[in-house]
């Protein structure tokens, strides 16, 4: 048998000791709590988005609701609803939540583009709910009124605008689980689970904003409450379209896609030049090598040659980073189906990270 010498087992020790408090040091006791970055980038957007703004109405007289965005919303007399069918008189409280520019659109994620990933221009989100004695109300079922909106809007140069899609917007997705149960009996359980993309938006058949000339605003009816609604034109373009794959070089946070709360610890939004629209690029790259985590879009969906604004966005252990990075979708390299855009982002404050998704307006 070897005998080791009193030198080598001093040496063996240190070793072990040094081995001993890495361990200890990357244990998950020491690392930050699962979800927690994603917690705390949720809570900062959430805290500055657009709030609901409240009104009171009679329900049997009805009347005009105006938003501090300028927005009229024109409620008939006797429109509203109980869950059981009657109607609905006395006050009534309204609430709405109004998205009308890309900063509310990352700050309450609520992207702009299709199931398939096509780009939407925006004249508007809005989600309005009516609440009489803490319950919820509907309306009329099968009537012709709804709810007037007038959005105030400008008209695109030969009328492009003059009518415009409604899209309805789904915030999260029913799934059902099956199985059996401990008798060995079916067993079918349903859940719900946050949208990745935030938002799922879908075309409402045969509804259209119409632009108003006289008064300066995009028309349209409100059929039903408590869900989002969109007044979308698609985006026209004629370019080929690529994929991009979206690179963050560092400080991605590998908790994202992994955590079904709906809030993610890294986000990538894309904002194209001078158009009121938003990407979110939600897709994470899968097993990639170090320096290529991140994102990629819808596949063949984006605009080669189209101008535009990325803001890459983490949280990692407690510190926010960023890098706001504009460009122009490049060309596929010869052999790839696929552009790279690459991302280096640096420490944020929580009031500079603010800064930067307010400035995507401008971009």
């Amino acid at each position: 048998m070897k005998t080791l010498s009193l030198r080598t087992l001093a040496c063996l020790a240190v070793a072990a000791l040094a081995i001993s408090s890495c361990k200890k040091n990357d244990s998950p006791a020491d690392a930050p709590a699962k979800g927690l970055d994603a917690k705390m980038l949720t809570e900062l957007l959430t805290s500055k988005a657009p709030q609901f703004e409240h009104f009171s109405i009679d329900g049997a007289a009805g009347g005009t609701i105006t938003s501090s965005q300028g927005t009229k919303f024109n409620i008939p007399p006797n429109i509203f609803v109980t869950a059981s069918g009657a109607p609905v008189t006395g006050p009534v409280d309204i609430s709405i939540r109004e998205i009308r520019d890309v900063s509310s659109m990352i700050l309450l994620d609520k992207p702009t583009m299709t199931d398939d990933g096509r780009m939407l221009v925006s004249y508007g989100e809005f989600f309005v709910k009516a609440v009489q004695n803490k319950q919820d109300l509907g309306l009329q079922p099968k009537n012709d009124r709804g709810i007037g909106v007038q959005v105030p809007a400008k008209q695109v140069n030969g009328g492009a605008n003059n009518e415009i899609p409604m899209w309805g917007g789904d915030t999260t997705y029913t799934y059902t689980v099956s199985g059996y149960s401990y008798i060995n009996q079916p067993v079918s359980i349903t859940s719900q689970r946050t949208v990745a993309k935030g938002v799922s938006w879908h075309q409402t058949q045969f509804r259209y904003a119409l632009f108003n000339a006289a008064n300066g605003t995009m028309d349209f009816r409100l059929d039903s409450l408590i869900k989002w609604v969109n007044c979308d034109g698609l985006v026209a373009t004629t370019n080929p379209k690529t994929t991009v794959m979206a690179y963050f070089t560092n400080h991605f946070n590998p908790e994202t896609g992994t955590l079904y709360s709906g809030e993610q610890p890294s986000m990538l939004f894309f904002k194209p030049k001078n158009v009121n629209t938003l990407l979110k690029f939600y897709n994470v790259i899968m097993t990639p090598p170090a320096g290529k985590e991140g994102f990629h879009s819808y596949q063949t969906t984006i605009p080669v040659g189209m101008e535009g604004t990325f803001l890459a966005i983490s949280a990692v252990n407690g510190q926010f980073y960023a890098e706001q990075k504009s460009v122009v979708i490049g060309t596929p390299a010869a052999g790839d189906n696929y552009t790279t855009v690459s991302f280096d982002l640096q420490p944020v404050d929580a009031a500079t990270l603010l800064t930067l998704i307010t400035g995507m307006n401008s971009k």
